[in-house]
């Protein structure tokens, strides 16, 4: 077993949704949760959701292209290389893409909690 492991973004899909890149699943990450979304103009790279009372920390990285993020409902405006940090898992978040070819790269956990895949991400992937 080599020591590192490598893919290009656009190696990594789901069966079912090819805009998600199980990037965790790809590389059989463990200790935290990783992923990523693309999309054109107009799309929702990453859908409106909110984390709950017990949710995680959520990073994201526009990988390339530009998002426009709205979290808790104020707009943030996201080209290329910039981070996005939301720490309150309760407060509502979304992004659209604005260009083509965005990408978001998404990583998540818990702070003083051990990684645990979630149900959505096991289900997606089964079927």
């Amino acid at each position: 077993m080599s020591a590192y492991s490598t893919a290009h973004l656009d190696e990594i899909a789901a069966a079912g949704e090819p805009a998600w890149a199980p990037v965790r699943h790809r590389f059989d990450i463990r200790a935290f949760g990783v992923n990523a979304w693309r999309g054109e103009p107009g799309d929702e790279v990453i859908g409106r959701h909110d984390e709950g009372d017990d949710g995680h920390e959520e990073l994201y990285l526009v990988l390339g292209g530009h998002a426009a993020f709205e979290i808790g409902g104020e707009p943030v405006d996201a080209p290329a290389g910039t981070f996005v940090f939301v720490g309150d898992p309760r407060v509502e978040r979304v992004a659209v893409a604005t260009e083509e070819g965005t990408a978001v790269l998404v990583l998540g956990g818990w702070a003083g909690r051990a990684f645990e895949p979630s149900e959505w991400e096991t289900s997606s992937l089964d079927g």
